[in-house]
């Protein structure tokens, strides 16, 4: 088991990622109250996919939990009852989290399965943590972290269901997805710390110092990037369809995180450069010029070409993998210790 760690990790990791990814098709969509209940999906562990199903029906039986559409509002089975020929108000409670009462089944399927994505990348983590305790003894840091972990993707889940209940609250979206960066450095850090063989690289403070920074302000762009998101989403919510508009008159979110893209783009030139003028050995800077390249026409492409399909979801994903591996640079560039300088 111990010998298979790392790949349990990487595999952890990959999971993870794929939840970013689920989540960021959410985003594109409009899918995030899909299931307007947690963590169940309109009362069902197996949500429905017609209308039909989440409407009252007699003689049509239904289990304590279950959901139905009546008026424009969620009522929620109180027992296990079949239905007479006339509606009977006794059985129902009003769902009593939000107001959402709108079924779309491409919607609702599209959180279920960013939901099931969640499960399996939690049941990862947990594989994770427990072959972890071969490392008790030798390094318990691996153990602690790897059950971090665990508890961390815990709070998702539960902060998924306050993004729900909430009708997708920007702030709590942005913790959502903050969370999860938190996360894939964690069990990077894990990875590194159970095969702590690294590329051989040159220490540098000063490059170090600005790795730190560069990673910061990844970070602070992802988090403003949730709330240019959010502006959209308002104003698909109020009606705006056409994709044309919804920069029309951009937040001052948008100008923000525009500006601060030059901020983060001349950064890593500058790290870029200095890598190669004292070779340092960071190969992984060439991906993140790449990446960021593509960032930049992403984000043209939604700003001047009506958000092209796709282009959110290939925004925020990369924004995400940037961030995992300037944080795998900043472990990298570890000073090395007395005994191996």
């Amino acid at each position: 088991m111990k010998k298979h760690f790392p790949t349990i990790a990487k595999t952890a990791l990959v999971l993870v990622y794929l939840v970013i990814v689920a989540g960021a098709l959410v985003r594109m969509t409009g899918s995030g109250m899909g299931c307007p209940d947690w963590p169940k999906c309109f009362g069902y562990y197996i949500p429905p996919t017609d209308l039909k199903e989440l409407t009252w029906e007699p003689n049509r039986t239904f289990e304590k939990g279950q959901v139905i559409i009546k008026e424009e509002t969620l009522l929620v089975a109180k027992d296990n009852f079949t239905t007479q020929s006339t509606f009977d108000a006794s059985h129902w409670e009003k769902y009593t989290k939000h107001d959402y009462a709108i079924f779309n089944p491409l919607h609702t399927w599209i959180e279920y399965l960013n939901r099931l994505v969640g499960a399996l990348a939690g049941l990862g983590c947990f594989v994770m943590a427990i072959a972890s305790f071969k490392f008790w003894k030798e390094n318990k840091k691996i153990t602690l972290l790897s059950w971090l972990v665990v508890f961390m993707m815990g709070f998702q889940g539960w902060l998924g269901a306050k993004v729900v209940y909430s009708v997708l609250n920007p702030i709590k979206i942005t913790i959502h997805m903050v969370m999860a960066l938190v996360i894939v450095a964690v069990i990077l850090y894990i990875i590194q710390l159970a095969r702590p063989k690294l590329a051989v690289v040159t220490y540098n403070a000063t490059f170090k110092k600005l790795l730190l920074f560069s990673l910061l302000l990844t970070l602070i762009q992802v988090a403003i990037g949730t709330q240019v998101r959010q502006a959209v989403d308002e104003q698909v919510k109020n009606g705006v369809t056409a994709s044309i508009l919804w920069l029309q008159n951009p937040s001052v979110s948008f100008y923000i995180h525009r500006s601060f893209s030059i901020l983060v783009l001349l950064v890593n030139v500058y790290l870029f450069n200095k890598n190669r003028k004292f070779n340092l050995g960071f190969s992984k800077i060439n991906w993140v010029m790449g990446i960021i390249g593509i960032e930049i026409i992403s984000g043209i492409a939604m700003a001047y070409f009506d958000f092209p399909f796709g282009s959110q979801a290939i925004h925020l994903v990369l924004a995400s993998i940037l961030f995992g591996i300037q944080f795998y640079m900043i472990l990298e560039s570890k000073k090395p210790s007395p005994a191996n300088s």
